[in-house]
């Protein structure tokens, strides 16, 4: 078997692997060919024609991200020729790209703007063919500004692989563009993905960053802030530091820096849901009722549920997310505590998740006629406001989070991660139901990228089949599988967003395998220095429950719970 393939790039002898195409020979070893289209999560499509090459024998030049290498090949890849091709590919793409770069999602980190200045194009040689192309809303979540779609159809891949197909390419006026489809039996579920796949920043999340301002400036709001647990381990990207660079402390000093009174970590959220989910849980493998059990965290996966398969909606956990039980508990229980008039409160949440706006909105969550959380940031959105502001997140003194919902266990940190939630409620399922201290609470079968990940644990001699899932497309597979009776799981994990949330439609770009993998690290390597590594050894759940909820049974169970429903498909908007 051949273990490696001789050829040169630039006159420089190098080694390749077998299969690889000339663009990955290239970067693993140190030569650079500019990429806008290929993605590493999709196919390759060779559309924008940017990563062109020179393979010697051959008249044509060839796109380095589809063509494999062969033995004894020849590549150049800065030829005057090449130059002059990259180059007018670049400038016919910006005649389909209307330029917004200051209020972009890539924040000018995009590819398409660093080839502008490294080829040094003009970007209006050409006329700009879609400047009155309109702006779509999906569900007041997601906005799709057509006029800078440049046609790489990556979003249709990525919509499609979640198994919601959403997008289509269609006519309009004399020109095909990516448009929603007309399927009313199709609609969005607003997972994000494609705003991390799109290279123009044609998608982005309905901002709210400006909103809350003005709150943050009212001196008789009380300002309160949570932040999801893969926020500690992305932020820091949009600053220069490294993926997976855990920076709780200087989180927090930076949103006391921009004036809120009381910052809280969604994590401990996580260690209710935990709680929660844990006794829904005991008391279904005890009935045998609405097996298997399906997690409802993810406002995407729980969307798609309501839409597509609806059949499945006694399957999931009654149990509320993180960010919502913590928004909860916020206005009722800290809030008396405290004494604070709850509709003083202005209640806010950092996330890696654009469905989380969508999931703030829904009116089933709310707690007393209140809504738990106010406003939802993205994790690139509180980037933006901390930039507006002018402060140095690296310069930012680390702070500690405050006392009333203070430390998390080390099992809401892991919630960040595909196989999180799973694992967390395995650590304090099994110890409830056998009464036993589990030796090793580290369940590795669940952990990791893969897509599809199950563990089989002994419960009392019976043996549990735990599934975890990240990806819609194969969430709807499994799905599929269940009805036809070829799997039975006990419970089943599905985070809609590649790596779960730290690959999350609200965080950082760009976003890849090796930059989740080095996210979801950072998150176990906080769960690995925690003293308390389970959700119900955390001394503030045990504290609301016997100080709350034990006394006020029907307040615990609007905290705690909801119901879900059939969805219908929504209202289209064009905005623009």
């Amino acid at each position: 078997m051949i273990s490696k393939v001789n050829i040169k790039i630039n006159n420089k002898a190098i080694t390749a692997k077998p299969k690889e195409t000339i663009a990955e020979a290239a970067k693993r070893n140190g030569i650079d060919i500019p990429l806008l289209c290929s993605h590493p999560d999709l196919k390759i499509k060779a559309s924008c024609r940017v990563c062109v090459v020179k393979v010697k024998g051959h008249d044509n030049l060839m796109p380095s991200c589809s063509t494999e290498i062969q033995e004894g090949m020849e590549i150049f890849t800065d030829t005057k020729e090449i130059k002059r091709a990259r180059k007018t590919n670049l400038e016919l793409i910006f005649a389909q790209h209307r330029e917004e770069c200051s209020d972009c999602v890539w924040n000018y980190n995009c590819q398409l703007l660093k080839l502008a200045k490294q080829e040094k194009i003009e970007i209006n040689r050409f006329q700009d063919r879609k400047s009155k192309f309109p702006t779509f809303l999906f569900g007041n979540v997601i906005e799709f500004d057509s006029s800078k779609c440049i046609d790489c159809r990556n979003c249709i891949e990525m919509c499609q692989k979640q198994g919601v197909g959403y997008l289509e390419t269609r006519s309009y006026g004399h020109e095909t563009n990516v448009m929603p489809v007309k399927d009313k039996n199709k609609d969005c579920v607003y997972c994000g993905q494609c705003i991390m796949h799109c290279p123009a920043g044609a998608f982005e999340s309905t901002g709210e960053f400006e909103k809350i301002e003005e709150p943050l400036r009212q001196k008789d709001k009380v300002a309160a802030v949570q932040f999801a647990p893969s926020i500690r381990s992305s932020i820091g990207e949009e600053f220069g530091l490294q993926p997976g660079e855990v920076v709780t402390e200087k989180l927090v000093g930076a949103l006391r820096e921009l004036g809120f009174n009381k910052i809280f970590d969604t994590s401990v959220g996580a260690d209710f849901t935990t709680m929660a989910e844990s006794a829904e849980v005991i008391e279904r493998m005890e009935s045998g009722k609405n097996l298997p059990i399906l997690t409802s965290c993810c406002p995407a996966w729980v969307r798609y549920i309501e839409f597509y398969y609806p059949e499945f909606i006694p399957n999931l956990t009654t149990v509320r997310s993180p960010q919502i039980i913590l928004g909860g508990l916020i206005k009722t229980y800290w809030a008396k505590i405290n004494k604070i008039n709850p509709r003083n409160i202005f209640s806010v949440s950092i996330m890696p998740c654009v469905a989380k706006k969508y999931e703030a909105k829904r009116p089933e969550l709310k707690v007393k006629g209140m809504k738990p959380i106010d406003y939802v940031l993205t994790t690139r959105e509180l980037a933006r406001l901390l930039m507006r502001r002018k402060i140095d997140f690296k310069k930012i003194k680390p702070q500690a989070i405050d006392s009333m919902f203070g430390s998390p266990s080390g099992a809401g940190v892991i919630y960040g991660a595909s196989g999180g939630v799973m694992e967390s409620a395995l650590r304090t399922t099994y110890e409830k139901l056998t009464g036993q201290r589990l030796e090793n609470i580290e369940f590795r079968q669940v952990r990791g990228m893969k897509e599809y990940k199950e563990a089989e644990i002994d419960i009392k001699g019976i043996k549990r089949k735990a599934v975890v899932i990240n990806g819609l497309g194969v969430a709807q597979n499994f799905l599929e599988k269940i009805k036809k009776g070829e799997s039975s799981p006990t419970c089943v994990e599905v985070m809609a967003c590649p790596g779960g949330c730290i690959g999350g439609g609200g965080q950082p770009l760009p976003s890849d395998g090796e930059i989740r993998k080095k996210r979801a690290a950072g998150l176990y390597s906080v769960d690995e220095k925690k003293i308390i590594r389970r959700a119900h050894e955390n001394p503030v759940v045990q504290k609301v429950y016997s100080e709350f909820f034990e006394r006020n049974h029907e307040m615990a169970h609007k905290v705690l719970h909801t119901k879900y429903h059939k969805q219908k498909r929504e209202k289209l908007k064009i905005i623009k």
